[in-house]
């Protein structure tokens, strides 16, 4: 079982590959344009990306190529009516991984996958500081001064993502469709909770940055 994530405009083959890939047992999400995927990939990890060339908005070889310059290193498998060398050669080279041309069989797709999911991972191991609070990506850990935060996965999201983003301001909105998956049925009361609870946590520590409302506007990192 692997996160997906599905980037396909053809609404009739998106659908048989959501049925097809959860019939496998792998957990999904699908977008239809390369705008969305490129948000997509910027603020959640998958373990696997199926990405069409002739997408809306961005290309799927314009999505791939700004993702790995942006050092992202999750397996892609390029989906394509394009059959010319000379453009599967273009694919690889923007990054993708593999390379599948329709029409295809749905076996051929889940082999391909079994085959880029053996593959070692790769996980970003950036540390991430803010103040005296330290963020360790690789061990999923925080700490402030030294000392261990003991928080909930949802409250390291939120935490990681303002520490990732310290000088931005976020509605609600946005933390929702960033930081919770696209099936969620969180809403904006579901954030002021889970930012109550981590003010509450970070407080313990003196001069731990927090999380500043800014009425009527958003969240930010205070780091004042």
């Amino acid at each position: 079982m692997a996160k997906i994530l599905l980037v396909e405009d053809d609404k009739d083959l998106c659908g048989r590959l959501q049925e097809w890939l959860s019939f496998e047992r792998h957990s999904l999400e699908s977008v239809h344009d390369g705008a969305e995927a490129a948000e997509r990939l910027k603020f959640y990890n998958y373990e696997l990306v199926i990405l069409d060339w002739d997408l809306p908005q961005l290309s799927g070889l314009e999505v791939c190529k700004n993702f790995r310059k942006q050092g992202g290193m999750t397996p892609i498998l390029m989906l394509t009516g394009k059959e010319a060398i000379s453009e599967k050669e273009a694919g690889l080279d923007a990054g993708a991984d593999d390379y599948l041309t329709k029409p295809f069989h749905l076996k051929e797709l889940s082999a391909r996958l079994r085959a880029l999911l053996r593959r070692p991972s790769f996980v970003n191991t950036t540390i991430l500081t803010a103040g005296c609070l330290t963020l360790d990506p690789a061990k999923h850990q925080v700490s402030a001064n030294g000392n261990e935060l003991n928080l909930l996965p949802k409250e390291y999201a939120l935490l990681e993502f303002f520490m990732r983003h310290p000088t931005e301001i976020f509605s609600p909105q946005a933390l929702l469709s960033r930081v919770w998956s696209s099936e969620s049925e969180a809403t904006a009361d579901t954030i002021y909770t889970y930012m109550k609870t981590l003010r509450k946590k970070l407080k313990i520590y003196p001069g731990t940055p927090s999380i500043k409302t800014l009425h009527g506007v958003g969240y930010q990192l205070d780091l004042s």
